[in-house]
């Protein structure tokens, strides 16, 4: 059991919530993670780089001289790579990088974040975060009261139009469905802040089996 940091609903610190980490696995796996960062990082590139190759460059075909008697190398023609403004030898072309890990490495990927969050001290567990109306600057007070001043993912067990509105505009804040979390997700924001409701559900998730 570890005792994580715990706020009431509107941001006031509240005796810490113990929770059993042990449900997001044994330990942290390491290598896992960074097969499942590279993963996703790869899926991220849009692969749109292109370059000309001697078919794709404008210019003639034209045998620049006779093959012989020159006492010059033999070239063939001016479009070719070692020739200044002839095609790139081996260069990108657009292609496709993403790939997938099977499903049930990125669930237990994602169950690894989340244990690293908890034993580094990165997260944080409020009773509740609504809203009856969009108000960007009570939500910006609710961190501020939290003492969050980096990169933040908030996690919510459903969609809530109004609260997704009151903290989008801030910046270095990220808010999702826990449903949808995925490892490289959890891994690039510097705290994981979840609601009390959010915590159960991930649980939940983790003990489902398959």
């Amino acid at each position: 059991m570890i005792e994580v940091p715990y706020y009431t609903k509107d941001g006031e610190a509240a005796d810490p919530l113990k929770f059993d980490e042990t449900v997001f696995g044994a330990k942290v796996r390491k290598r896992l993670l960074r097969e499942a960062v590279l993963m996703y990082e790869a899926n991220r590139r849009v692969g749109t780089a292109c370059t000309k190759t001697r078919s794709d460059v404008s210019g003639t075909g034209k045998k620049p001289f006779r093959q012989k008697g020159t006492g010059r190398a033999r070239q063939g023609t001016r479009r070719a790579p070692h020739h200044r403004g002839g095609g790139v030898a081996w260069g990108p072309k657009p292609r496709d990088f993403s790939y997938a890990i099977p499903a049930r490495a990125r669930r237990e990927a994602l169950k690894s974040a989340i244990l690293s969050k908890f034993l580094d001290g990165q997260a944080k567990v409020i009773e509740a975060i609504s809203a009856d109306e969009p108000k960007t600057s009570k939500a910006a007070g609710i961190l501020r009261k939290i003492k969050i001043s980096g990169t933040c993912l908030i996690g919510l067990k459903a969609y809530d139009q109004n609260v997704v509105k009151s903290f989008r505009n801030i910046r270095r804040i990220a808010l999702d469905e826990v449903r949808n979390f995925n490892a490289y997700q959890v891994l690039k924001n510097e705290t994981l802040l979840l609601t009390r409701e959010a915590l159960d559900a991930l649980s939940e998730q983790a003990k489902a089996p398959g």
